[in-house]
């Protein structure tokens, strides 16, 4: 049976790519690293991998979190892997809810609950400042590197757009007027703390495997 061109081309080009774990469940972060990356480099799921387990996030720090995440892939497999941490930190809640992002109203990670919360603790608060955070731990060979990410933004007084995913829907990005909810993947990668911290990683690789691709 012959197979499709686009499997053939799939497979040909993979082959020469370099592979990376991403060490997340959340389908919405590979989704958008892979955007970002544009097939650079092959990234595989844990899913893909087979690996079906929940990596525990119980440190006080982005970066503690996610080198927990990749180390524990990296001790799993022995592959080059990468992982990333990422919180949203409201300066007048005095940087919450931060590492306790994804569960700040519950151990569910239920985010309509989370952002009913975050404008709950908010209030009428004049000073909506906020910003994302991302840390991205990349363990090559064996050792650790890391990558960091800042957007800088304030957050609305009621949800706007459905697309996205966490907090997208209150939080406007400096120099726009939508909020991540209301873009499109290429609008909110403009923008995004995300792909801050992956154009870092990017620049690296790129540099280490000698490809020059912008």
């Amino acid at each position: 049976m012959e197979l499709p061109e686009k499997i053939i081309f799939h497979l040909i080009t993979t082959c020469f790519m370099h592979s990376f774990i991403f060490a997340t469940n959340n389908q919405h972060k590979v989704a958008e690293i892979r955007s970002i990356l544009e097939n650079r480099f092959d990234i595989i799921s844990l899913k893909d991998a087979g690996i079906h387990i929940d990596i525990p996030e119980p440190h006080n720090t982005l970066h503690e979190n996610a080198t927990e995440k990749s180390s524990t892939i990296f001790r799993l497999t022995g592959k080059d892997c990468f992982s990333e941490d990422t919180g949203l930190e409201v300066e007048a809640l005095n940087g919450e809810p931060g590492v306790k992002s994804a569960r700040y109203a519950g151990e569910d990670g239920n985010f309509t609950n989370n952002i009913n919360k975050l404008l709950h603790e908010l209030g009428p608060n004049p000073n909506r400042k906020a910003r994302f955070r991302t840390v991205i731990s990349l363990i090559l060979n064996g050792k650790e590197f890391l990558f960091e990410g800042i957007c800088n933004g304030t957050i609305t007084e009621t949800t706007s757009g459905i697309g996205g995913f966490g907090y997208d829907p209150v939080f406007i990005p400096d120099g726009s007027n939508k909020t991540f909810a209301e873009m499109s993947m290429e609008e909110k990668n403009s923008f995004s703390h995300r792909k801050k911290a992956t154009a870092l990683l990017v620049a690296f690789l790129n540099e280490r495997y000698g490809q020059d691709k912008n």
